[in-house]
């Protein structure tokens, strides 16, 4: 079982790693659900963590919608080549169209891209789709590696049956990622419900800045017991 968790900084990347995640997505300003992180800081967190500790690096320039003006689109490509150079393993990113279907043409530029070198991850924005079904296909046929979802509901939980149906219309050919309100309560129940064998999770606390260790602990135990 995979565990990665989200961090937006050196010390909480740093963490993660000895603590037992497998591999951390490296974000800036994830109070805005995450934005791209600073080319400083991806590079620090590859010399924290070390060469062979698994980075995903976010290409989102802005919150908001997943709809980009030219411009816009031009920074994500831009972004996610330079994090690439910068040591990070893979891209999440995530481009809609204005009718809430998989924009495929901007998304093969950014594989393209990604292609070169790392790990391609369709982010959350699959939550935002008119037909999760129809997009599945699409990101198969762009080759993307991973797509992270909550089955579009506020919770992976909530939306576990969703997610266990993409699990099945997959069949192995693309990695369903869940992510949201994954907590070590309900970690395992999720892994149960939707058949998927990696969770992602931000392990933050209300009220406190940061990671905490002691969440990753517990999410250790539950899923690891012994």
């Amino acid at each position: 079982m995979a565990l990665e968790v989200c961090v937006e900084s050196v010390a909480d990347a740093r963490a993660a790693a000895r603590g037992g995640a497998d591999r951390i997505e490296l974000n800036a300003a994830l109070a805005l659900d995450g934005l791209t992180p600073s080319i400083g800081l991806m590079a620090e967190v590859r010399r924290a963590v070390g060469a062979r500790f698994p980075v995903i690096a976010m290409a989102r320039p802005r919150a908001g919608d997943f709809c980009y003006d030219e411009s816009e689109f031009k920074v994500l490509v831009r972004d996610a080549a330079l994090l690439l150079e910068s040591g990070a393993d893979g891209v999440a990113f995530g481009i809609l169209t204005a009718d809430a279907g998989v924009d495929v043409k901007r998304c093969r530029r950014v594989m393209r891209t990604i292609e070169r070198g790392g790990v391609s991850v369709f982010h959350r924005a699959f939550d935002r789709v008119r037909d999760p079904f129809v997009a599945l296909e699409q990101l198969v046929d762009l080759g993307v590696r991973r797509v992270m979802t909550s089955g579009q509901q506020p919770t992976a939980l909530r939306g576990a049956r969703l997610i266990a149906d993409l699990v099945d219309r997959a069949a192995g050919r693309i990695e369903i990622l869940p992510a949201g309100g994954v907590r070590p309560s309900n970690a395992p129940a999720l892994l149960k419900r939707t058949g998927c064998d990696q969770l992602h999770s931000s392990l933050r606390e209300r009220g406190n800045q940061g990671m905490s260790g002691r969440l990753l602990s517990e999410l250790i135990i539950h899923l690891r017991p012994g």
